[in-house]
């Protein structure tokens, strides 16, 4: 069965479906509140509930027809899928399914779904709250108040601006861009977007434009596109140092896609501003680099982490079992191409 068909279940396979969900504790109470665990569980005849650092070990491998997983559970090798020979759906709560899947996977032609559309608003707005604190100066006042520094000091600081008229670049049109480009323009931004996979006539609130004038134009750039072979480095030193003087990078997406040593020079210098929630290394070293800086504004990759964003997402994984178990046509299906160009 190859992974882009869609799989009709027969009513015998829909009574006596079994279901594995391995999340963690605390996620999967996000994901699934009371009302929701018990919305799930009445698609199905069981509910496994397993640990996913100890489902590895765990018999329920071998009678799951359909899996629901978060971060943790083991990647989706030739091992594991033999240990799952009853297998016909995985739903990944999560967004990226990169580190989930394997070959083996793949070629099983197990159907794969993800609830990362469940996280793109709240990505967005963590991205708008960046940008506003940026072009404020939010995070240099704090930081000055916050070491003892002198109040009119902390005044004196480099004059704020608004984000209406603001010439703000977008680095991918991904779900999350997509939001992120229409926050901004609501709030009277000047919005551009670089995509070079953009369709013509696609709707946005924006206009296109290429990289260097994006770097080159913006007093802030925000990063929304996908980890890629294609995409990682791509904004380099020299597309830093395009950037005006006091503009601000703001990238919740992934550190791969930047320089961050030729970022670090550039903040450390206190020419360019940065608001980041993504690092080469997580979770962040006590003595990292970066928390000594002024002006930089530190989250520690929870831009997608709501109430609304995981409560978003079990909902999807409920729509998408029971589509599934209905056979019809999954609304969030992946396939390995499109996992290949989303990162």
């Amino acid at each position: 069965m190859s992974n882009d068909v869609v799989h009709t279940a027969t009513p015998e396979e829909r009574s006596a479906a079994r279901l594995l969900l391995s999340i963690s504790t605390d996620e999967r109470a996000a994901f699934f509140p009371d009302d929701a665990l018990a919305a799930l569980s009445s698609l199905v005849d069981v509910v496994d509930i397993v640990d996913p650092g100890d489902a590895s070990a765990s018999p329920a491998l071998g009678d799951a027809e359909i899996a629901v997983v978060a971060w943790g559970f083991p990647r989706l090798d030739e091992r594991m899928v033999e240990r799952m020979p009853r297998l016909r759906l995985v739903v990944n709560a999560a967004s990226s399914v990169r580190s989930l899947v394997s070959g083996a996977f793949w070629e099983s032609g197990i159907p794969l779904s993800q609830a990362g559309a469940a996280m793109s608003p709240a990505v967005a707005e963590m991205s708008l709250t960046l940008t506003l604190s940026l072009l404020r100066r939010v995070h240099r006042m704090d930081h000055a108040l916050r070491t003892g520094g002198e109040w009119h000091d902390a005044r004196a600081i480099d004059r704020a601006g608004e984000i209406a008229g603001c010439r703000i670049g977008v680095i991918g049109a991904s779900r999350t861009g997509r939001e992120y480009i229409r926050l901004c323009a609501a709030l009277g931004a000047d919005v551009r977007v670089y995509d070079p996979y953009l369709a013509e006539g696609d709707p946005l609130h924006a206009r296109r434009a290429d990289l260097d004038e994006i770097m080159a134009t913006s007093g802030i750039v925000a990063v929304h596109a996908p980890a890629t072979a294609e995409t990682r480095g791509m904004i380099g030193r020299r597309q830093l140092a395009a950037l005006p003087d006091g503009a601000g990078l703001v990238n919740t997406a992934r550190a791969s896609l930047v320089d961050m040593d030729a970022l670090y020079d550039e903040v450390s210098a206190g020419r360019l501003d940065a608001a980041l929630d993504v690092f080469e290394n997580e979770p962040l070293p006590t003595g990292d680099r970066w928390r000594a800086l002024p002006n930089v504004l530190l989250t520690a990759h929870v831009s997608g982490a709501t109430r609304e964003s995981r409560a978003r997402a079990g909902r999807i994984v409920i729509d998408e079992v029971e589509r599934f178990l209905a056979g019809r046509e999954l609304q969030h299906e992946v396939t390995r191409a499109s996992v290949e160009r989303m990162g």
